[in-house]
């Protein structure tokens, strides 16, 4: 895969997800669909689209007669300091988010099959690539996508979560094979259905992917009785981009309130939410981002980094950031007084790990006072060493001190450290730390280091260093499944490249009815292909008796499969209005 500076630049852990495009895959009815599918929404998008994303359709380099090389996106999309790469279907929603704060586009590799046309209950290449790809080059609405990568990453998940992402995953597996048996799906909506029903109060990412959801994939804007769609969910799916402008389809102001509304990714939504425009999506986001523990903080951001039972990062007011697998908080007159983490912890300042402070050298966990020091109404963190001083605390004397909490520390003294005038930690030795009579620390466990704040200002999922904790990824053990095409359908595929060689080289127009009648042969059923010779001899003035022929051939299959009528219809209309 080509690399443009966007994609070098990611973190290591996320590139565990990245797979091939594996472009010579895609089969010549694959480039079919992606054709049909991508006149149909444009016809349509046209008058309802926001400017922006037919704006950006040119400027992201997506063709509207093939399926776009990644490789070709990333030549265009460097250019506005975005990327793409490519996916195996659902990632887990944290990666996701971090690949967005990376501006990085993820995109499913695999296209929808025929059956599946007008809707896919899975990412495909139409979703991703023609669906949010384009919206990106619009740089305020870019900035949103980024910025809720940025604080979506660091949303708390519970177990109950990854349980849920694991279910919606299998399902879309499922049911983007248009041949696994309806019992095996009933059974995965079955297990989905039960654990949407238990999963408790929602998490941090739970309500900020419903916001997401209502934006980013669903999203309307402007004028709440005629809006516009940006929504890639809505761009990249011809039954719901016409079907969302309809009356039986709510239309809310999108507030802050849509984080309470749940989605389902198997159905069409039966409300949509309407930005007036880009600029209140980030107001919306930073409403959420307020009351999430990163920027509160405080016993409740502890708490929650200990339910998510992930790693997860504290930060103290001076700065100081603890990262590792937090199990416990000790309160004193309901505030935080000691924090611990059971396993490796790493020490960070501005996400950068302090030297020395490893998982290795922390490989047992962490312990440190939340808290003031007794007998200074100035914070601890911007205490000087002359204030030190009378604490006892100076490099190789005893010190002994008390903190607000009442926790006591008794030792001698080793290192202080401080960053940018402040303090961050003071290191003891032979040291002992008791609160309400328990020994949380003793001589003989080593070097005591000390965190300095009064309070905890911040809470977040994942470590604040990734590269220096080591963070690692696996990719979905369970992969997409790739449909295995019978000896039939692949003599269809065949038939398919042999009319979009005559469209492309405009030559051979000759061999069209011999192509019909062998599509016949192979599939009485076959619309789309019949729709390809169609659009070619309609414009061939020579073909009048081919073109009549296959409209008799067409209304055949509407006879049978009336739930084709639409699709037909929508391909006649496009042709014979010269789009």
């Amino acid at each position: 895969m080509l690399e443009n500076a966007v994609i070098s630049s990611l973190p290591k852990h996320l590139k565990a997800f990245i797979v091939d495009q594996n472009y010579e895959n895609y089969t010549a009815q694959d480039h079919a669909v992606w054709r049909y599918v991508m006149r149909q929404n444009l016809h349509f998008l046209a008058n309802y689209a926001h400017k922006s994303y037919l704006d950006g359709l040119s400027k992201t380099g997506i063709s509207i007669d093939k399926i776009p090389s990644i490789n070709e996106m990333n030549e265009i999309l460097s250019k506005i300091g975005w990327a793409a790469v490519a996916v195996d279907g659902f990632i887990p929603p944290a990666a996701f988010m971090e690949f967005q704060k990376h501006n990085v586009l993820v995109i499913a590799a695999d296209i929808r099959s025929i059956k599946q046309i007008e809707y896919t209950p899975a990412p495909d290449i139409i979703h991703e690539a023609a669906g949010h790809a384009p919206i990106i080059a619009d740089p305020e609405y870019a900035e949103y996508l980024r910025n809720f990568g940025d604080i979506g990453s660091k949303a708390f998940s519970s177990k109950k979560d990854y349980e849920l992402y694991e279910a919606i995953r299998h399902l879309s597996i499922l049911k983007a094979n248009p041949n696994t048996p309806v019992k095996k799906i009933e059974k995965a909506e079955a297990i989905l259905e039960k654990l949407g029903n238990n999963i408790g109060v929602p998490s941090e990412m739970t309500l900020i992917r419903n916001l997401h959801w209502w934006t980013v994939e669903y999203g309307l804007i402007g004028d709440l009785d005629n809006p516009k769609i940006y929504g890639a969910g809505l761009l990249s799916s011809i039954g719901e981009s016409s079907g969302a402008m309809k009356d039986d389809v709510i239309k809310i102001p999108y507030t802050i309130d849509a984080q309470d509304y749940s989605f389902d990714i198997t159905k069409p939504q039966p409300q949509l939410f309407v930005t007036p425009d880009f600029k209140y999506l980030n107001e919306v986001l930073e409403e959420f981002a307020n009351q999430m523990a990163l920027r509160r903080g405080g016993i409740e951001g502890i708490t929650k980094a200990i339910e998510s039972g992930n790693t997860a990062t504290v930060e103290y007011a001076s700065g100081l950031q603890v990262s590792g697998t937090f199990t416990e908080v000790l309160t004193s007159n309901g505030l935080p007084a000691y924090i611990k983490t059971t396993g490796p912890t790493i020490l960070c300042y501005q996400n950068k790990m302090l030297d020395g402070h490893t998982k290795e050298y922390h490989a047992e966990g962490y312990g440190s006072p939340v808290g003031a020091i007794k007998g200074f109404l100035k914070p601890t963190r911007l205490l000087t060493a002359p204030e030190l001083h009378s604490l006892g605390i100076e490099k190789g004397k005893r010190a002994s001190f008390e903190f607000d909490s009442g926790l006591t520390v008794d030792g001698d003294t080793k290192k202080i450290l401080r960053k940018e005038g402040k303090l961050l930690l003071i290191s003891f030795t032979n040291c002992t730390v008791k609160l309400d009579g328990v020994t949380l620390f003793e001589p003989d466990w080593g070097t005591y280091d000390m965190a300095i704040g009064e309070k905890i200002i911040s809470a977040f999922n994942g470590p604040a260093d990734a590269e220096a904790f080591g963070l690692e990824y696996e990719a979905p053990a369970e992969k997409t499944q790739h449909i295995k095409y019978s000896a039939t359908a692949k003599k269809m595929h065949a038939l398919y490249a042999e009319v979009r060689e005559i469209r492309e080289k405009q030559i051979n127009f000759e061999n069209l009815s011999s192509i019909l009648e062998k599509t016949r042969s192979l599939d009485r059923e076959e619309w789309l292909l019949m729709l390809e010779i169609f659009e070619l001899a309609y414009k061939n003035n020579n073909e009048h008796e081919l073109t009549k022929k296959i409209v008799f051939y067409l209304n055949e299959i509407r006879a049978i499969r009336p739930d084709l009528e639409t699709l037909i219809n929508n391909g006649f209309d496009l042709i014979t209005s010269g789009k």
